[in-house]
C-alpha cells in the first residue's frame, strides 16, 4: 500500500477538506481487497449490517426518501466484523495511522466500513455530509473511500465542495431526491465551484466527514464498487444518535460516554 502522507498532502487535506491519493493499493492488493469484499457480501445474504434484520435496499430509518435512496447504492456495513478479511485490511494500522495524521489525533478507531456499489443506471448521490449521522460528535471525522474499480464521470465518481467543512455544521438533510437540498442549510454554498475526483481502481480518496460531497449517477451498465471506512479518534463520546448501533448497545450508553468498545469501535492506531 502506498501510506506515505506528506506535510503538502496534510496541508492540502486541511485546507479541502480532501485529499487523493492515487495507486493506493498495488494489483495484487486490490485484486485482495476485491476477494475479500465480494467475499464479505455474499456471507451477508444481503443483510445491510451486524445485528439487524434489515436487508439491503430497505428502509432502515436513517436515510429519507427510501425508495429512491435504495437505487442510489447498496450498501452494507461493518464487513470486518463477519469476515476475516476485511478484517485484516480494515484493521491495517498503516492506514490508521495516515487517518490520524490527516485528522491531526493520537488515535484512531474505526466508527464503521461500509460497501457502496453503484448498480447500472443507479440514481446520483445528492450532496450531503457524513459526521452527522454518526453515533459521535466530532470536527475532524474522516473517510476512507476505496475505488474497487475505475470511478469515472460516467459511472459515478465522487464530487467535492472543496473548504466548506470549515464552515459546515451538524445539520444535514440526508440523501435524498434534490441534489440541492444542501444549500437549504447551507446557502452560502450554492455558488461554490465542485470539483470531481474520478480515479482508476485501486486508488483512494479521504474526506472530512463534513466536507460537502457526493456523487453522479451511473449511466453505463457496469459496477462502480467501492470500499469505505469512517474513523473517529479515540476518546470520542456517544451523542446519543442510534445511527449502526444496535438496541442493547444503546441502552448501556449515556450521552457522554466514552466509545471504546474493541468488538465495535476497534482502536487500530495510537502515537502514544
Amino acid at each position: 500500500m502506498n501510506t506515505l502522507i506528506t506535510e503538502a498532502q496534510i496541508k492540502a487535506y486541511q485546507q479541502d477538506g480532501y485529499l487523493l491519493v492515487e495507486n493506493f493499493l498495488s494489483e495484487d492488493e486490490l485484486d485482495f481487497w476485491r476477494q475479500a469484499v465480494t467475499e464479505g457480501i455474499e456471507q451477508r445474504g444481503g443483510r445491510k449490517m451486524p445485528g439487524s434484520n434489515t436487508k439491503v435496499g430497505e428502509d432502515d430509518g436513517i436515510n429519507k426518501d427510501s425508495d429512491y435512496y435504495g437505487k442510489v447504492f447498496e450498501q452494507m456495513l461493518n464487513l470486518w466484523q463477519t469476515n476475516d478479511k476485511v478484517k485484516l485490511i480494515m484493521l491495517d494500522d498503516k492506514i490508521g495511522k495516515m487517518v490520524a495524521m490527516l485528522a491531526g489525533w493520537q488515535g484512531t478507531r474505526i466508527w464503521h466500513d461500509q460497501a457502496l456499489i453503484k448498480r447500472p443506471w443507479a440514481n446520483p448521490t445528492s450532496w450531503h455530509l457524513d459526521t452527522p449521522f454518526w453515533s459521535f460528535s466530532d470536527r475532524r471525522a474522516l473517510s476512507i473511500w476505496v475505488a474497487l474499480d475505475d470511478a469515472t464521470y460516467e459511472n459515478g465518481c465522487l464530487y467535492f465542495i472543496p473548504g466548506s467543512y470549515h464552515k459546515t455544521t451538524f445539520e444535514n438533510p440526508g440523501i435524498g431526491k434534490n441534489m440541492d437540498a444542501i444549500f437549504d442549510f447551507y446557502p452560502q454554498f450554492i455558488k461554490s465551484k465542485s470539483v470531481s475526483v474520478p480515479m482508476k481502481a485501486g486508488s483512494c480518496s479521504f474526506h472530512n466527514g463534513l466536507t460537502i460531497h457526493g456523487a453522479g449517477p451511473n449511466m453505463t451498465n457496469g459496477y462502480r464498487r467501492a470500499m469505505t471506512c469512517a474513523y473517529m479518534p479515540d476518546g470520542a463520546t456517544f451523542n446519543g444518535i442510534k445511527n449502526i448501533l444496535t438496541d442493547e448497545q444503546v441502552t448501556k450508553l449515556k450521552i457522554g460516554d466514552l466509545l471504546n468498545d474493541e468488538s465495535q469501535n476497534p482502536l487500530i492506531y495510537s502515537a502514544q
